[in-house]
Formats: C-alpha cells, structure tokens, sequence
C-alpha cells in the first residue's frame, strides 16, 4: 500500500491505522530522533485520494470483517484504537489533508461498529494557521477525534537543536491554544539524554511555562522516550532517559498544568 499501514501503538495501546500523507519521506522539520530513514526537508507530493480510499477501506475491512488481528497482533493488542494521520513527515503539509480526513470519517462512519476507531491526527502543529488545515482539524473534532500536538522543546534554540526549526514559545503557544479549539488536543512530547546530558533545567522551565499557559485548554501530555533507533546522523549521540526521570518530570508537568493528565510512556 502507498498510503495506509497498520501498526501496534504503544501509546494508543492497540492497533492504529496509519495513513501517511508523505510517502517522499519528506517534512517540513528535521527532528533528531526521527525514525524515518532518508528523511528530507519538504511537503507532501500530490496524494492519490481514490487509491487512499482504497486502500483504506481494505485494511478496514480486513481488520473488522477479516482476521488480520488473529494472525497479525498479540491477543492483548487486538483492537483497533485510532486511524491516525502520521507517518513519513508532516501530514498537514498535504494539500489534499482535508480531503483525506474527510475520506476517513467516511468509511470510519460506514463500519458501524459499537466501537469504532477514534480519528487522530499527530502533527507538528506549525501548519495550524492555514486554513485548510484548520478545517481538516476541525472535522476530526466533530467527529470525536483528536490531536496529538508535538512540544518536544520551548524556545528558539532548543528548538532548532531538536526539531531543526526555531520558534518563539508566543508562536508555539498560539498555534497550541488554536489547535484545542479546533479539536481536542494532547501535548506530545519526547525527552531523552543528548550526548549524555538529560535537558537543561532552564529548559525545562520553559517547557513548563508553556504548558502552564495552555493547561485549561489541553486534554493531557503524552510523555515518551526513545523506544527505538534514531535514523538521524545525530543517533549516536542520543541515549533513552531512565523511566524514573521521565516519572520525576511527569509530576512536575501535573503540578505547572494544575492536575493536568500525563500518561508516561518510558
């Protein structure tokens, strides 16, 4: 398939449905731990939306009416969790991105399942602004999905050492607080130790300020480590942190977002 792929999801905590809207593995940051081989500085190519519909409606039927979760995930895993908007790069960056979730509350709607997957979106967040975009986010909302913002680092500098971009946290902050508005949107974000050395505390401050500033309006923080290599040239220089810190962190995110969810994924 071009487009769709399944996956067994830590954190979502079943089978996710990928759809990846940048099959050129390109996107428009460059995060360090990025586990996509060959990536590239860019947008998506033009999208083929009848052969994601395609394909997307076969691995649904596949998984609902079919047995590829018998033979394919372990029994604890044998649930379809989400059709998630992931994959190679950043799937705002698809002109076509409203369509494709469109598509997917489609066929989503036409299981008729008592539990259908929930539609998800995993982004950057940095497209927020165009309306395209927006209204891509907005309909996952209305269909009672949500956005897994990424917030890996605050500040100019920190930012373009992990993600290869450099916003100010004001312009981080607005487009978060648009993106809540649109849908219901989770702070993801992944920490680990950099030639050593866990974050600095002055930026972790930072990073909790922001999420202080947002906490009324966030469903939770998403907070996660290295589970698997890097295929960035910086991979030899990262290392997981111990679950213990990312622990210690996670309390201190509940206490800045006043009691705020954190799920910890070591």
């Amino acid at each position: 398939m071009a487009y769709v792929y399944p996956v067994l999801s830590r954190r979502a905590g079943g089978v996710s449905v990928g759809i990846n809207l940048n099959p050129n593995h390109a996107c428009n940051w460059r995060c360090i731990y990025c586990q996509v081989p060959n990536l590239t500085r860019g947008g998506a190519p033009p999208i083929d939306l009848g052969r994601l519909e395609s394909e997307l409606a076969a691995m649904l039927a596949a998984l609902f009416a079919g047995d590829y979760l018998a033979r394919h995930a372990p029994p604890e895993a044998q649930r379809v969790v989400d059709i998630a908007f992931s994959g190679d790069g950043e799937p705002t960056s698809a002109r076509e991105f409203p369509d494709a979730v469109e598509i997917a509350a489609r066929l989503r709607a036409a299981l008729r399942v008592e539990e259908p997957p929930r539609l998800r979106l995993i982004t950057n967040g940095s497209l927020v602004d165009r309306p395209a975009v927006a209204r891509g986010i907005a309909k996952i909302g209305e269909e009672g999905g949500e956005v897994w913002f990424k917030v890996d680092a605050v500040g100019a500098a920190a930012m373009r050492r992990i993600n290869g971009v450099a916003y100010a946290p004001a312009t981080v902050l607005r487009r978060l607080i648009e993106c809540t508005r649109l849908a219901p949107t989770w702070v993801q974000t992944c920490l680990f130790a950099l030639d050593g050395k866990p974050p600095g505390e002055a930026e972790l401050e930072a990073y909790l300020a922001l999420i202080e500033a947002a906490a009324q309006q966030l469903a939770g923080v998403h907070l996660y480590g290295l589970a698997r290599p890097s295929q960035q040239p910086e991979a030899p220089r990262l290392a997981a942190l111990p679950a213990a810190w990312l622990e210690e962190f996670a309390g201190r995110i509940v206490k800045a977002g006043g009691g705020l969810t954190v799920k910890v994924s070591p």
